[in-house]
């Protein structure tokens, strides 16, 4: 039974000049609920089974008692004195203590001073009643919240607070995703001998660097799990467990990458290819894939980092492989795979539109076959726009009208956004060399190579014709390729959305899978141009969650998934025509 004890802290006696002016400066008493056979009294000299956490709340500038066996479920009373800036600081000993306890959150996050308002008003609509999955969860919480991972496994059989994700497959009879108990339970195979079938992951797999530099995203984490020297090992886990022919990752930190990351993944027979960022910034996008699968045609960088664009002056990249795979029937077969991480920044919209433009034209100029039609395309990565939002349908339905469009609301990502300003017609400027259907203008770059000193002799009549031209283009951008999404970011069930990343701040979908599908594909999109050779028929996928589904484990990262996104995995067929 919890034993109560009364914690005084006076002013004026002597005896207590010791203890630092911010305890002394709380004067008056306050009580707290203790599971354990000891009595916290500050009265007396800290004894040995009291040890310094070595952490500090925003509202203190020492460290705090806490006991190495201090129970996770420990709060403040309401009554305690500056109770407001206490509960604003959002300050929770799980953080704080280095306690290798299993932790086990309330879904509704009850454990947090102050929880964000988005994940109040979202979860507060949504039903009580869980899954059975999660009822068991709930309903053991109580007895599990100190037992230790092995203890826990030995009771359950299972590790709790693990995110549990079922494969689905393609049922030909009933045209839906149905879930599959194993990954070889192929609903649509054939009997041909010439058919290719791979799996593809994408991943967002969090920089150690922008962790440190956003640690307020991830305050309701215990810090010992945000250490790289944890997280690192869990995420190759992950990528051996779910064994992708093709990893497209990213926020991949150069020095990891270079120390621990490419070894890794080379050791479990990947070839890596990467690209880093321009600038300073520490990390950059990766494309490895199984040498027992493909074999390397071409890679192909994309900076969109453009120093005598204004337009153009941030430091994302993407990534472009031709692959060829192994043991097909047509040996000029080629699968085209391209990975990015687009801008964050939710009010400039004309940048992302921007860079997805030059990442479409650098496809469009590695993907062409000799009949002049694609090859298969997949495109991947952390593309920072929600389904629906008006860059996701341009990339889906191969077109977009954005005359009257704020740049706030290009991505979506933002119910009331505050980038009110319209896109400009055209979005880039002529010089960057990418029409408005997201191709090279070989043309215009020779000239730009070729002009040099020229151009800015003449840059009255260059802009004068700058501005003609844009008085004639058009404010409908275009693509050519057949783009389908592997997810389709809402259960058919409930109207519930899918989640790829969750944090403190937010939970929603930002990770895509496109791929060019196939005639007889479920997800082909009509309206699109028919100019791929043959195309992908997605056999599978490894299926999403819920927010509430994720904040059963206390969001992410958590104790077995040491990123803020979740790992997206599909399964596709080439077919050829």
């Amino acid at each position: 039974m919890a034993l109560v004890a009364k914690l005084r802290f006076p002013l004026l006696e002597k005896k207590h000049s010791m203890l630092p002016r911010h305890v002394q400066r709380l004067g008056r008493d306050w009580i707290t609920h203790w599971n354990g056979s000891q009595i916290l009294a500050l009265n007396s000299p800290v004894s040995s089974w009291m040890r310094w956490a070595g952490h500090y709340p925003p509202w203190a500038s020492f460290p705090l008692p806490v006991s190495a066996d201090f129970s996770a479920n420990w709060r403040f009373p309401p009554f305690f004195g500056p109770w407001r800036q206490f509960q604003n600081s959002h300050w929770h000993l799980d953080n704080y203590t280095q306690s290798c306890c299993f932790h086990l959150a309330n879904p509704s996050m009850k454990s947090e001073g102050e929880e964000p308002l988005t994940k109040k008003r979202k979860l507060s609509g949504q039903d009580d009643t869980a899954a059975p999955e999660q009822q068991t969860d709930l309903s053991n919480q109580k007895e599990v919240c100190c037992l230790s991972v092995a203890q826990n496994e030995e009771k359950h059989g299972s590790k709790k607070g693990t995110i549990k994700r079922h494969w689905e497959y393609y049922c030909q009879q009933s045209k839906t995703m149905k879930i599959a108990k194993n990954k070889g339970s192929d609903q649509s195979s054939t009997g041909s001998e010439a058919t290719f079938d791979f799996t593809v992951m994408s991943y967002n797999i969090l920089s150690q660097t922008l962790l440190e530099g956003n640690s307020h995203l991830y305050r309701h984490c215990r810090q010992r799990l945000l250490f790289w020297t944890y997280r690192f090992p869990n995420i190759l886990q992950e990528i051996k467990e779910l064994d992708a022919d093709v990893l497209c990752l990213q926020e991949v930190q150069e020095d990891h990458y270079r120390t621990e990351i490419k070894s890794s993944l080379e050791s479990l027979g990947y070839h890596c290819e990467y690209k880093m960022r321009t600038g300073r910034k520490p990390d950059g996008c990766a494309i490895c894939f199984k040498t027992s699968k493909f074999s390397l045609i071409s890679s192909n960088p994309v900076e969109f980092f453009r120093h005598d664009i204004p337009l153009l002056d941030r430091d994302n990249v993407g990534l472009v492989l031709l692959l060829q795979p192994r043991f097909h029937c047509k040996a000029s077969a080629a699968i085209c795979i391209a990975n990015t991480h687009l801008l964050y920044n939710p009010r400039r919209g004309d940048i992302k539109l921007t860079q997805l433009a030059m990442l479409l034209a650098e496809i469009a100029s590695v993907a062409p076959q000799k009949d002049g039609s694609f090859c298969p395309i997949i495109i991947c990565g952390d593309f920072n726009s929600v389904p629906g939002s008006p860059l996701y349908r341009f990339i889906k339905e191969g077109k977009l009208n954005y005359e009257g469009l704020a740049i706030g609301k290009v991505s979506g990502q933002e119910q009331f956004p505050r980038g009110q300003r319209i896109l400009s017609i055209p979005i880039w400027p002529q010089k960057l060399g990418i029409s408005q259907n997201c191709v090279y203008e070989v043309k215009q770059q020779q000239k730009e190579e070729n002009a040099g000193e020229k151009l800015e002799t003449e840059k009255p009549d260059n802009t004068q014709e700058i501005v003609i031209a844009s008085k004639k283009s058009s404010s409908k951008l275009r693509h050519h390729f057949k783009l389908s999404s592997v997810y389709s970011h809402y259960f058919p069930e409930t109207g519930i959305p899918e989640v790829t990343t969750c944090h403190s701040r937010s939970a929603v979908t930002v990770d895509y899978i496109f791929y060019s599908a196939a005639k007889d594909d479920t997800a082909d999109q009509p309206g699109a141009e028919d100019s791929s050779c043959g195309g992908l028929k997605l056999l599978g996928r490894l299926a999403l969650v819920t927010e509430k589904d994720l904040w059963t484990v206390n969001g992410l990262p958590n104790e077995n998934n040491s990123s803020d996104h979740l790992p997206l995995l599909a399964k596709f067929r080439l077919i050829e025509r």
